[in-house]
């Protein structure tokens, strides 16, 4: 990852309204970057836009060549009750001079899909990241929705696991890997998301995360789940705040440094 990486990930993108982590901006980037490195070919999808931050991590990741699909209802209101999401999305890739490919947009309720309507999009996905609906019945439509259009070596990020927040969740993705754990298993943890792949790839996909450059900074910690060892990356609560300080305080230029 060079410098321009990181001054997006850090600096340009935090402009853009949304909840992706920096260590999770970091594994994003990394796992794309060494998908790339091997060749391991696919689209790029993602349900749960929001006004793209993540969106515009994998866009950066890719390239403006490839193929990134957006799924979402586009149906929130700004404070003044009009409904403007999807004007912002679009005007946030302007800012940023990322291609939103608007053919490549699904304005709609995500387990209403089907998975030939995401292959004729953008073929088999590499990378899915799923960060829809919170209920039970959602993750598990999405979850079904994403393994089926899954490349091989494709892998699924599934948001707010583990969250207290979001407690059905984290039974929809244990349910999910209870169900096809003789086909996929975690891989990595962070405070936010969990990463899975079919178990064919599961050394490589640890290995990446492991050695990856960028998540040198975090301490690499063994966890169990399912039945499947899997790395944790932790970011230390006092590294954490240091970097939401910096941020409020604009020091946005200065905070990557935090996770050298």
């Amino acid at each position: 990852m060079n410098v321009n990486d990181r001054k997006f990930i850090f600096h340009d993108l935090q402009k853009i309204e949304g909840y992706i982590d920096p260590p999770d901006a970091l594994v994003f980037t990394s796992l794309l970057h060494a998908q790339q490195k091997k060749s391991l070919k696919g689209g790029v999808a993602e349900i749960g836009v929001f006004y793209g931050r993540s969106y515009f991590l994998l866009r950066k990741a890719i390239g403006n060549d490839g193929d990134v699909l957006a799924v979402d209802l586009f149906d929130l209101n700004d404070a003044d009750g009009e409904c403007r999401q999807y004007e912002r999305f679009l005007d946030n890739g302007k800012r940023l001079d990322l291609k939103v490919d608007e053919n490549l947009v699904i304005k709609g309720d995500s387990t209403q899909l089907t998975p030939d309507q995401i292959l004729e999009k953008v073929g088999r996905v590499r990378f899915f990241s799923v960060d829809g609906g919170h209920m039970l019945h959602h993750v598990l439509a999405d979850s079904r929705l994403a393994m089926d259009v899954l490349a091989d070596h494709g892998i699924i990020a599934f948001d707010d696991t583990f969250n207290p927040q979001w407690p059905e969740v984290t039974v929809g993705v244990a349910d999910f890997l209870r169900q096809h754990g003789d086909h996929f298993s975690a891989f990595c943890m962070t405070k936010y998301k969990t990463y899975v792949c079919r178990r064919e790839y599961l050394d490589y996909y640890e290995k990446v995360v492991t050695q990856a450059p960028e998540l040198l900074a975090f301490e690499h910690v063994e966890t169990e789940f399912l039945g499947a060892k899997v790395t944790r990356l932790h970011n230390p609560m006092g590294r954490r705040m240091i970097y939401e300080l910096m941020i409020r305080s604009g020091l946005t230029n200065f905070s990557e440094r935090i996770y050298r």
